[in-house]
């Protein structure tokens, strides 16, 4: 059995803030995610496939593939 595990990293942002509220109010409430510049957050994902070398192309998964799917 052959594992192949890939790695990507990815980030989003957000901005948590009511516009009936007071910059101060959204500040109490929410802290940092209210900052006008948005709020950001890195991610990693590792993705894990396993199974047998398939003898018509070489791989355990066609990378291409693998890439599509993540």
């Amino acid at each position: 059995m052959i594992y192949l595990t890939r790695r990507e990293r990815f980030n989003a942002a957000h901005r948590l803030f009511l516009s009936e509220w007071s910059d101060e109010k959204n500040l109490e409430v929410f802290g940092k995610c209210s900052n006008p510049n948005w709020h950001g957050h890195n991610y990693e994902l590792f993705v894990t496939v396993k199974g047998e070398i398939n003898p018509k192309i070489g791989f355990v998964i066609n990378l291409k593939q693998l890439s599509k799917i993540v």
